[in-house]
């Protein structure tokens, strides 16, 4: 690991898994949750009991809540902002440090849209917006489904398959890839990039999980070097083309949105479809209503957003001494919001652990966040994973587990590893589109 890797780590990712270690073995919910094993198998117990110590928690390494309106409020509130909330609570000669020492183009380091605050924030998701309007999405529909109806055209009927690797992980890089102006024969790189790269969204990650994503950060880094001067040469139709003709950001900031880009356009949509597979066929009562009313497919996936939310916290740091719910914030204190508590508030969610498919209120959630940071994606990733899970289980309506799922070792990033199945008949019919 090259020393300032090395530094990186430390300050940012080594630190803090020395406090959550210790708390953890103390009994704190908080720690527990970010730092241990239940924080990724089961996490939802430990965020009712981190609930029931109040709104706003003080924790060992940032403050925390899972209250759905103080979520809500903190993500939309431009008295908090994204730029440090990597650092939480670190000493500042600390912080300065780290910014010392740049990491290749990654989604966690700036200018990448997810860590910076307006204005370069305005400056950098404008020229990419565009690509994500309802009439983009729309005209994306026709290939969403080819793709899918392929997929599902290539698992074995009466067989077996792990549908993370042969489906929920393809349909989401496929489209992704073709918006990137990226080869097809490309996509097994990017999947390896990414299951590579996602711990940095975590906190705590081991040095063996930190090098083996900057090492994979490096070489992509290569890759794009050379494919955004072929778009210079040659520019397609893809996003990626118009973000390089349009000449708004410098190559730097062409890379950093790119690996934003492949991480958000991916990795929400995997661990969506994959949870939704799993809570369909852990309600059987809830996949027979679908099949009677497949009008509500649209309302079950904003159900498994909330319910199993693909993506779990986030953050954000005081930009201002603030106060919020009756309790005093000093410029820089991180809070961590959980998006999955606040998606389990009962006191805007009744019965909410309850999974159900016809839930009045079920897009209230906060998966996709809130306020200028809101999910660019999030009508992609809609589409991607409605028609995905409807064709799925009218292609194969024996669909069942073939074992137990296996969880990804991700925190940030909620979703499957593995998700063995058997597939029983095909009844061929390909699906209705009702987004």
């Amino acid at each position: 690991m090259k020393p300032q890797y090395w530094f990186q780590w430390f300050s940012v990712q080594g630190l803090p898994r020395l406090v959550l270690r210790s708390q953890a073995r103390r009994g704190h919910p908080f720690a527990q949750l970010m730092g241990g094993r239940q924080g990724f198998t089961d996490p939802y117990p430990l965020i009712e009991q981190l609930r029931g110590q109040g709104r706003l928690v003080k924790t060992p390494i940032a403050w925390a809540s899972a209250d759905h309106e103080l979520v809500r409020t903190i993500l939309r509130d431009n008295r908090f902002g994204v730029r440090a909330n990597k650092n939480f609570d670190l000493p500042a000669p600390l912080v300065r440090l780290t910014e010392r020492y740049p990491l290749p183009p990654n989604p966690v380091e700036p200018p990448s849209m997810l860590v910076i605050d307006p204005p370069d924030h305005t400056k950098m998701r404008r020229p990419v917006a565009a690509a994500f309007t309802p009439r983009a999405i729309g005209r994306l529909r026709d290939r969403v489904e080819s793709v899918t109806e392929e997929l599902l055209a290539e698992l074995p009927a009466g067989g077996s398959a792990d549908l993370i690797a042969s489906f929920a992980a393809q349909v989401p890089i496929a489209i992704i890839s073709e918006m990137l102006g990226f080869p097809r024969e490309d996509k097994q790189m990017f999947l390896n990039w990414g299951d590579a790269a996602t711990p940095l969204l975590d906190i705590g990650i081991s040095r063996k999980a930190h090098r083996h994503a900057l090492d994979a950060m490096e070489v992509m880094n290569t890759y794009l070097d050379g494919h955004i001067e072929r778009l210079r040469r040659e520019p397609g139709e893809d996003i990626l083309s118009s973000l390089v003709t349009a000449g708004e950001l410098d190559t730097y900031g062409l890379k950093a949105t790119a690996s934003l880009l492949m991480g958000a356009g991916f990795e929400t949509t995997v661990n969506l479809i994959g949870n939704g597979v799993v809570q369909l066929l852990s309600h059987p009562d809830q996949l027979e209503r679908l099949r009677a009313e497949p009008e509500l497919w649209p309302n079950a996936v904003e159900e498994v957003l909330r319910i199993d939310a693909p993506v779990q916290t986030t953050a954000r740091s005081a930009l201002e001494d603030v106060e919020i719910a009756g309790i005093p914030l000093r410029k820089g204190n991180t809070v961590v919001v959980s998006l999955a508590g606040a998606n389990r508030d009962p006191g805007v969610f009744e019965d909410p652990t309850r999974f159900d498919v016809g839930r009045a209120n079920a897009k209230d959630h906060l998966t996709f966040s809130s306020g200028v940071h809101v999910c660019l994606g999030a009508s992609l990733a809609r589409m991607e994973a409605t028609y995905a899970l409807r064709a799925l289980f009218e292609r194969f309506p024996d669909l069942q587990l073939a074992g137990p799922p296996q969880r990804r070792e991700l925190f940030t990033l909620h979703g499957y590893e593995r998700l063995p199945v058997r597939l029983g008949r095909s009844a061929h019919a390909p699906a209705t589109s009702v987004v």
